[in-house]
């Protein structure tokens, strides 16, 4: 039996404001080895039509904070376009802007372990929790 060194970290996006998965939110992956470390970033990926960014970069050795940003401004412009368009007499936003621009997500990690970390998002609010 073989027990892996590193920590492995996968995620996803359910707009929860339409019920379905957030496409094309572009994540950024970094890792720090011990809590006063410098980040290190680690490159990143982005949403599939499943809400699911399958490719993120594999976390280095010794890896023990994990920090995941998410890029969601973008998302949610593109999704007050796209509503604007299939109902061309509403408004194309609800107010002046995004309000969470991006979400930042810190954890700390052990090594052998998986971290299913998925984002449940709104335009005005989020949460996350360690998935399986």
């Amino acid at each position: 039996m073989s027990t892996s060194t590193t920590a492995s970290v996968s995620t996803h996006i359910l707009d929860t404001s339409v019920g379905r998965p957030a496409e094309g939110v572009a994540i950024r992956l970094a890792a720090r080895a011990g809590r006063d470390a410098e980040w290190q970033d680690l490159g990143g990926s982005a949403t599939d039509a499943d809400g699911r960014c399958k490719d993120l970069p594999a976390l280095p050795e010794g890896t023990t904070h994990v920090r995941l940003d998410f890029a969601v401004e973008a998302y949610f412009e593109e999704t007050a376009k796209k509503q604007a368009d299939a109902q061309q007499d509403a408004p194309a936003t609800r107010d002046s802007g995004t309000f969470f621009p991006e979400v930042v997500i810190t954890f700390a990690v052990k090594p052998g372990e998986h971290y299913h970390v998925p984002l449940l998002l709104n335009p005005f609010g989020y949460s996350v929790y360690r998935g399986s």
